[in-house]
């Protein structure tokens, strides 16, 4: 596999409404990981091939995005930055594109095709990812509480023909299990569609991240895996060594 080619591993923080780094189960119980800036300061030294910052209250609660405090983070960034959370409309995009923000992450802004449109229009498609999340086969918004009426494919595919150029397919039921991820549905998003697709939900060790890999995936994201240890959930944030090749890059 050429280094083109080579899948990703990408960590995924989630931020909540006190700028705490958090992990949840099924969308719901959270346990604290630590403070985001050291968190990102660690991945650093690990080489991480890329980064996502997604706040996990801004679309529920509707406040405005910080972009002060997105500055700060991305500063401390050094590798790619994805960041989401709170995202209504263009406009906001600049001053994270300013800040070193590369792709910008769509939760409920995946079912508007005029958000999904606009941001391609200015950015590229590239830099536009939609996050479908789902739960018993239907895809959901608003942190899990919204039911959008489609199934996880329809709704990536009509996100993808908006402009979207990437898709994280996330499984809520298995959020933050650490029991492995839904290959069924990684494999058939993955299938039927032209544009990279991300899995997410249910990794909590490296091997769980290859097999999506092995199911289609172009990428495998997580949050427990770089998060905990053990069966007791100890908090241990890493990037296990066998991700990254000599030069730093995922093998």
């Amino acid at each position: 596999m050429s280094d083109i080619e080579r899948p990703r591993y990408i960590p995924v923080l989630l931020l909540d409404r006190q700028r705490r780094l958090v992990k949840t189960v099924a969308f719901g119980e959270r346990t604290y990981v630590g403070d985001p800036f050291n968190v990102i300061r660690l991945f650093n030294e690990k080489e991480v091939d890329e980064l996502c910052i997604l706040d996990i209250d801004a679309g529920r609660d509707g406040y405005e995005i910080d972009h002060g405090f997105v500055a700060e983070l991305a500063g401390e960034c050094f590798m790619p930055l994805a960041y989401g959370g709170g995202l209504r409309d263009v406009r906001q995009c600049a001053p994270l594109v300013r800040n070193g923000v590369e792709k910008f992450v769509l939760g409920a802004g995946t079912t508007n095709p005029a958000l999904i449109g606009a941001l391609a229009g200015v950015y590229g498609s590239s830099s536009v990812v939609a996050c479908v999340d789902y739960r018993g086969g239907h895809a959901f918004v608003d942190g899990g509480q919204r039911d959008t009426g489609l199934s996880p494919l329809a709704l990536a595919k009509a996100a993808v023909a908006a402009g979207a150029g990437e898709v994280i397919i996330q499984s809520i039921e298995r959020d933050g299990a650490r029991t492995g991820m839904d290959l069924a549905m990684i494999g058939t998003v993955a299938a039927e569609l032209p544009v990279p697709v991300i899995a997410l939900g249910g990794a909590g060790e490296v091997a769980h991240l290859a097999e999506a890999i092995d199911a289609g995936a172009a990428a495998a994201a997580s949050g427990s895996t770089f998060s905990f240890i053990g069966r007791l959930r100890a908090v241990l944030v890493t990037y296990p060594e066998d991700l990254t090749d000599k030069t730093g890059g995922a093998p």
